[in-house]
């Protein structure tokens, strides 16, 4: 009688720690300073995301950082010679802004503020 009286105690003294370590790891300072982030970026206006794209056009690196400013946001509206081979016109409609990517280097090579099926071939060099 002692022996299971010892075990069951045992185990459920286990299971109740156990189960009370998912709950701290779910603190309220932890969830609110995901949801600060979040907040912070979507207060981004349309032109402080062209300034950042501009800001490392060209450069590696620029493609991720397209795809992080506008997620699931962006249609191709045309391809065109430019780059290091092609480009592919890219349109935020939420934006109205057109970016230009390089698929090659994956590399942002232009920015306009509308809804533009080709740049101008020095644009895209």
């Amino acid at each position: 009688m002692k022996a299971t009286s010892f075990l069951l105690t045992t185990i459920a003294l286990g299971t109740i720690a156990i189960a009370t370590v998912p709950f701290q790891s779910f603190t309220p300072n932890s969830l609110q300073a995901s949801a600060q982030e979040v907040k912070i970026a979507q207060t981004e206006t349309t032109q402080e995301k062209i300034d950042q794209i501009t800001a490392v056009k060209g450069k590696p690196g620029s493609g991720d950082l397209l795809r992080k400013l506008y997620p699931k946001d962006l249609n191709p509206i045309g391809v065109q010679p430019g780059g290091a081979g092609m480009v592919v016109n890219l349109y935020s409609k939420n934006n109205d802004t057109t970016l230009s990517l390089c698929t090659v280097y994956d590399v942002v090579v232009a920015v306009k503020k509308g809804k533009i099926a080709r740049f101008n071939p020095s644009e895209v060099k």
